[in-house]
């Protein structure tokens, strides 16, 4: 079978911008004449093997990462917003993928007007909401773009997780105890930490330079948030620079982003780039045994999974999501070309849902989504206690998966037949954009479909999709 054709004149127009030639001086270099160049980069043609071969010699350029990033995620987030009844029909996919790969600005805008109309229409449902917020239903969702901003940079932020990784190296000298260790850096900052009961996590204050963290969190979170401070004390200017770049739309925004910047370096302090992938692969990805040596949470572990997408030392790409009982997604992130839902819960039929019938057990299942791609999933109960007998307890359940290509790197997968295509459970992104016609746990019909409704008839559903 012929070699997929590359498009990505985005990207490749992005290249020589960053590298500041000409569109003559660029083709010039690459070997080619301008017109050439300049089809390549408007995607009326491919970009030929004596390019790509040309990109990687001349200028050092990782070509695996020119047929990555935003295409499938933007064409992903526009077919779902066209999936909105206020649009009768959605263009075919494959006008959203030429859109997402020749105008990613402009598909980027499209989904900003649609999440503000979401918005306002939302508000509007709720008199009280919309009368008590007055002058502010426009206002585009902190936690969204701030979600939205990890989402598009593949959950992989260079410049913080190589200072983390570098701070790491300074925690190594102080020995294996990674408490006692954090502690030492801490007070070379001039910092005393204490650990008491409260209700607090984590509490700074900033003219006494005393840390409190919560005598009833679990050894890995008090380590996590320990980190979390030294980054806000330590690497604020790295952290403003960054934020600088996203260019968050309000004050609020950019504070919910600074935390999850802070939250990233001490993630990858905690568990260090190198370190953490070497340590991954050997142990072929068992969560338990890389919490046990890290001092880290099975969510911390996951999550950190995740985020292996160093250019030129990726790890598997996997996806991680979290939700909560009511199945509402409340973190999510995918190197996958699996993207989860922006509105609403997950597809029922995934397993992270079931988790919260088996607490403390790891659940497996091979699923294939619309697509025809094929996924090992791995889901997990995870509790949260609050420290006393009368504190709530959170309970969530993430998942953990990545392609069936690169199921034989996980130890979870070695019993499983992943040859066998009966095995792999259908499941989907959202029900208002899956083409399943006969899923039984269908909710609402698929929009972008017709229905067919016979009243002397009634099968799974009351309807049938055309």
């Amino acid at each position: 079978m012929a070699a997929p054709k590359l498009y990505a004149g985005a990207r490749l127009r992005e290249t020589r911008q960053r590298l500041g030639l000409t569109q003559k001086a660029f083709a010039e270099k690459l070997g080619v004449s301008l017109p050439y160049l300049n089809q390549m980069e408007n995607n009326n043609r491919p970009i030929s093997a004596l390019v790509v071969l040309a990109l990687a010699s001349e200028f050092g350029v990782d070509v695996s990462e020119l047929a990555a990033g935003d295409g499938d995620r933007l064409a992903s987030d526009m077919r779902e917003a066209l999936a909105d009844p206020i649009f009768t029909e959605a263009p075919p996919l494959a006008d959203l993928r030429l859109v997402a790969s020749n105008a990613p600005a402009l598909a980027r805008a499209f989904l900003e007007l649609h999440r503000a109309y979401r918005q306002t229409t939302e508000r509007l449902a709720s008199l009280d909401e919309a009368l008590g917020r007055e002058g502010s239903m426009l206002r585009p969702s902190p936690w969204e773009e701030v979600r939205d901003f990890f989402h598009y940079c593949d959950n992989y932020v260079d410049a913080v997780d190589r200072a983390a990784e570098r701070f790491a190296q300074r925690l190594e000298r102080h020995g294996d105890d990674r408490m006692a260790a954090v502690a030492a850096e801490l007070e070379a900052l001039g910092v005393r930490l204490r650990v008491q009961g409260g209700r607090d996590i984590r509490r700074y204050d900033p003219k006494a330079r005393i840390l409190t963290l919560g005598a009833s969190t679990p050894l890995p979170t008090r380590i996590f948030q320990a980190l979390h401070q030294i980054a806000l004390l330590t690497q604020a200017e790295l952290l403003d620079a960054t934020l600088d770049l996203a260019r968050f739309r309000t004050e609020e925004s950019r504070q919910i982003a600074r935390i999850g910047l802070a939250n990233y370096f001490a993630g990858a302090a905690h568990m260090p780039y190198a370190r953490f992938i070497e340590a991954a692969t050997e142990a072929r990805h068992d969560l338990e045994m890389l919490a046990d040596r890290f001092d880290a949470s099975i969510e911390q572990v996951a999550h950190r999974l995740s985020t292996l997408q160093r250019p030129g030392a990726k790890g598997v790409p996997f996806f991680f999501v979290r939700v909560d009982q009511a199945g509402t997604i409340t973190k999510r992130h995918s190197a996958t070309r699996l993207q989860f839902a922006r509105f609403g819960g997950a597809c029922p039929l995934w397993n992270v849902h079931r988790a919260f019938e088996t607490p403390g057990r790891f659940l497996r299942q091979l699923a294939e989504t619309p697509d025809g791609v094929r996924y090992f999933c791995l889901a997990r109960e995870v509790s949260k206690p609050g420290g006393g007998f009368r504190a709530p307890v959170r309970r969530f359940a993430i998942g953990l998966g990545c392609e069936i290509r690169h199921a034989s790197a996980l130890v979870y997968a070695d019993d499983m037949d992943l040859s066998n295509p009966r095995l792999f459970e259908p499941i989907g992104i959202s029900c208002r954009i899956c083409d399943r016609r006969e899923c039984h746990q269908r909710s609402v019909p698929p929009l972008e479909k017709r229905l067919r409704v016979d009243p002397a008839r009634r099968g799974i559903l009351p309807y049938a999709v055309d």
